[in-house]
């Protein structure tokens, strides 16, 4: 399953961000549009690179299909940013 939302928050002393829900699914109309393009370059890439363009391909989709429950939390002295992609 591809990530459908990314819900950023950010928190400072002074300063809270209510949390940010960005529609990622969005997304994927530029990259069916801009599709050709990017195929293109990655055949170029993995021809340079003497890489298996479709092991390059399958290994992609597999890490874009294993981001949903990703949570990333990094935290300073006095800063919190929380990222989710649902």
């Amino acid at each position: 399953m591809t990530p459908n939302f990314a819900v950023i928050g950010i928190q400072t002393p002074r300063w809270r961000c209510p949390q940010l829900w960005l529609p990622v699914f969005l997304l994927w109309i530029p990259a069916i549009l801009l599709s050709p393009f990017i195929l293109l370059v990655v055949l170029g890439v993995c021809v340079a690179g003497h890489v298996n363009p479709w092991r390059a391909i399958a290994t992609f989709w597999a890490i874009l299909c294993s981001l949903p429950g990703t949570h990333v939390r990094v935290t300073t002295e006095d800063t919190h940013v929380l990222v989710r992609i649902l």
